[in-house]
């Protein structure tokens, strides 16, 4: 009787356990999305021209290109002074294109809710679907998603999109802009009930250090007949996807509608964002009707808080943090306007490096994928909307849509882009025309109303080039949050009597000018190009500006000059410079061949020029220890030697073995120097803090070019058709050192899982393609893209060229 009593108790008790471990177990399962998000980029057709009866299913494509997006054709072509583009868009081809897909939907989603969304098409794109027209996006920058639902096919019937993309209007931009559908774009399928595009708003109204205020408004739409009752749950989930806090709410929303809700919740002892640690939330937002998820949604969530101020400048989370900003075109070298992550992220990366914290997207609305990496990576982002208004710059460029389309471009772009930590300051344009009349000012109030409408989270800006008072009508407006001057430093000094108790900011600043390699070495006086007045133009032969911080644009002045005025001024909140990278189009000072800027910090295959150490040595904590030029030159020829250098109190420079003496930079330098006569040998120098070695740097004097070298910039690459790795190919003598004026055509040949997609060596003036599997090397380099085409297979590349020994490397594909 008792061992009965006690196996049946022993029995209920581990019947208890079980069905609290299968309690337990159920909780911890993991809810499945129900949001479905394709990507939509591949086995697309392709074709050059005008064929407005693509748009019929029957239509033929079978002489047409198969590719994958994001595509830019113009990047494709070759180089001419008669394309209508001119040499400020790059000198490369325009013109119409179109794309078509064909591609089925699976059965099970019949009833949902799809639609198509794109992130860019360069520029006038009109879409169809099984021959409906959806609509045109005149704004080549703008992201937009179209409602596919009603004309879609499911199961095994095809559908097929159609895509006209019109960049014939030529020119319309002051730089390259690329031609095609050049970002991604996906397909989404939800259930009727849903999130709407860009329904999240997050902000952080309220942030202490032991607790932040988290606010979100949802826009939920019911695409169906029927009254909705449903269950909103926002969850707040760490960096470890571990669960910080959850809101959940019951609502109603009515037929064929979308509906606002508010909720609000706090998150105790909060990881702030910042530059140093770009720390990330997500939001996961659901929508339940009973017990059923319908819908789910990610976003992503920075804590943090920042100011400017009229007297001190900017503060990030209370600390103060002076803005160490660039200005990046969108173009991302060799591969044109193609928004690859891969290739945003290095250049990104580039610039943190040399001790960058922030961004300016000049002048247009950016790709996801940038605001994405910056949220990541800790980039402060300003995000420009329009470089013209009304006026226009060029013949053909926004101005033309302004009237019927800047009110939703630029709503649009706030909606898209109010989520991202990074983002902490709107532009509504750049160098804008209105400044000098009174139109601006009820244009300004207007543009300023439709942010602040969408986010008064931030505050609004506009990069202005009058800086008095009374001459400027974007200022006089009133409506500007943070007043953004472009060059002048000169004047700097000046603005807080002339603009009291306004915060500042130098929205655009520098304007120097070097060609990566190259060295006038006669003489280091400030030269101002182009010459302004119509004074007569003394440039290069070759194209070519001195590698020395020495030439600048009219308008602006060089690197060192700008910092030296910008560090020690506290109003001034910071300063973004033209430009971090070299961009194609704008070739300042030289007329064709000349193709590309000759601005940046970093030249177009992404190859640092000196001035690249000076920010550094000054922005960032790595010990820095650079010298210039290289070490061939003619026998007597005075050289300037200059050095950069930070973590130390003194610099030596030894030739031969034979110190020229120690210096030290006084006052406001920012670089030494020596004038030396040229002996072939070596320089050396070393750099010292009380009286200890920190670092020492060695240039030698090459011998004739003998061999090829190549760097990767990582191992391997991911089998996805996206994933890239930048191969530098350098010309060295027998003893490695880089032969500094080497012009040698090499040949590059790849095997396996990835295929050349980019080609370039940073010379503004190259016509050669950027798509060729050749390339000449300048002053020693070059540069080699490869993507992954999709194999498993290691990647075998391998570079010659005549009387070269050659090189080759492998790549291993994950």
């Amino acid at each position: 009787m008792n061992k009965t009593l006690n196996q049946t108790k022993i029995f209920s008790l581990l019947l208890l356990v079980s069905l609290f471990l299968a309690c337990n177990k159920t909780e911890d399962v993991v809810e499945k999305d129900v949001r479905i998000v394709e990507d939509f980029n591949f086995n697309w057709n392709f074709k050059l021209g005008d064929f407005p009866e693509a748009i019929q299913s029957n239509f033929t494509t079978t002489d047409w290109r198969i590719l994958n997006l994001p595509h830019d054709w113009s990047i494709e072509g070759d180089f001419s002074e008669e394309h209508p583009t001119k040499p400020e868009g790059g000198a490369l081809p325009a013109g119409i294109g179109w794309y078509r897909k064909t591609f089925t939907l699976p059965a099970d989603w019949n009833g949902k809710s799809v639609s198509v969304e794109f992130d860019g098409a360069y520029r006038n794109s009109e879409v169809w679907i099984n021959g409906h027209y959806l609509g045109k996006r005149p704004y080549g920058y703008i992201s937009f998603a179209y409602n596919l639902t009603d004309y879609v096919h499911f199961g095994t019937q095809e559908n097929v999109i159609a895509v006209k993309v019109d960049n014939s209007l030529q020119p319309n931009s002051r730089w390259y802009t690329g031609s095609g559908i050049y970002r991604n774009v996906r397909l989404v399928a939800t259930e009727n009930l849903y999130v709407d595009h860009w329904g999240i708003y997050v902000t952080t109204p309220k942030v202490l250090k032991d607790k932040a205020t988290v606010a979100f408004e949802t826009t939920i739409k019911n695409d169906s007949t029927g009254k909705r009752v449903f269950k909103l749950v926002n969850t707040i989930l760490d960096s470890d996807d571990l669960e910080v806090v959850v809101s959940e709410k019951i609502d109603t929303i009515q037929p064929n509608t979308s509906y606002v809700t508010r909720q609000q919740m706090e998150v105790l002892n909060p990881v702030l964002w910042s530059v140093e640690n770009p720390y990330l939330y997500t939001v996961k937002t659901k929508i339940y009707e009973g017990e059923t998820l319908v819908d789910n949604y990610e976003t992503p969530l920075g804590i943090r808080y920042f100011s400017f101020n009229a007297k001190k400048g900017f503060s990030l989370n209370g600390v103060p943090t002076k803005i160490h900003g660039v200005c990046l075109h969108h173009d991302n070298g060799a591969l044109g306007a193609v928004a690859n992550k891969h290739a945003i992220k290095r250049k990104l990366q580039i610039m943190k490096d040399m001790g960058v914290n922030a961004i300016r997207v000049a002048h247009n609305p950016s790709s996801l994928e940038l605001l994405q990496l910056c949220d990541e990576m800790g980039l402060i982002v300003q995000v420009e909307a329009f470089d013209v208004w009304k006026k226009r710059k060029v013949k053909n460029d926004y101005n033309l849509e302004w009237d019927e389309w800047y009110k939703r471009d630029l709503q649009d772009l706030i909606r898209r882009d109010r989520n991202n930590p990074s983002v902490m300051m709107w532009s509504i344009g750049n160098e804008i025309r209105e400044q000098f009349d009174s139109t601006g000012i009820a244009m300004t109030k207007d543009l300023v109303k439709i942010v602040k409408s969408l986010d008064q989270t931030r505050p609004v800006t506009c990069a202005l080039t009058e800086n008095v008072p009374e001459k400027n009508f974007i200022y006089q407006s009133g409506a500007l949050d943070l007043l953004g001057f472009n060059y002048k430093h000169e004047d700097y000094g000046t603005f807080p009597e002339n603009f009291k108790g306004q915060k500042i900011i130098a929205s655009e600043s520098v304007s120097a000018l070097e060609t990566r390699g190259h060295y006038d070495v006669t003489s280091s006086d400030i030269k101002f190009w182009p010459p302004a007045h119509n004074e007569p133009f003394d440039g290069n032969d070759d194209f070519t500006v001195s590698a020395y911080d020495n030439v600048a644009a009219y308008w602006g002045t060089t690197h060192e000059e700008n910092w030296k005025t910008v560090k020690k001024l506290d109003y001034i909140a910071g300063t973004f410079i033209w430009t971090g990278f070299d961009y194609i189009g704008e070739p300042i000072p030289y007329p064709y061949p000349a193709r590309s800027s000759y601005f940046g910090i970093v030249d177009l295959a992404g190859l640092p020029k000196d001035v690249y150490y000076m920010y550094q040595s000054e922005w960032s904590d790595t010990n820095v220890l650079h010298v210039l030029p290289h070490w061939n030159w003619s026998l007597g020829q005075e050289v300037d030697v200059w050095a950069y250098y930070n973590n130390a109190d003194e610099i030596e420079l030894f030739v031969n073995g034979n110190s020229l003496g120690v210096k030290s930079k006084k006052g406001e330098d920012l670089h030494v120097s020596w004038k030396v006569k040229y002996e072939p040998g070596t320089i050396k120098v070393v750099s010292r803090k009380v009286g200890q070695v920190v670092l020492e740097k060695e240039v030698h004097t090459a011998g004739v070019a003998s061999k090829l070298v190549l760097e990767a910039d990582k191992s391997t690459i991911k089998k996805d058709n996206y994933d890239l790795v930048y191969v530098t190919v350098e010309v060295n003598d027998d003893q490695g050192n880089l032969s500094p004026r080497a012009d040698n055509l090499i040949h590059f040949e790849v095997k396996g899982g990835g295929k050349i997609v980019g080609v370039d060596n940073g010379y503004q003036a190259s016509l050669e393609s950027f798509k060729a599997n050749k390339r000449k090397a300048y002053n020693g380099k070059c540069v080699v893209i490869i993507q992954s085409n999709g194999k498993a297979e290691n990647i075998q590349f391998k570079a010659s060229s005549k009387g070269l020994i050659a090189a080759t490397i492998q790549i291993e594909v994950e």
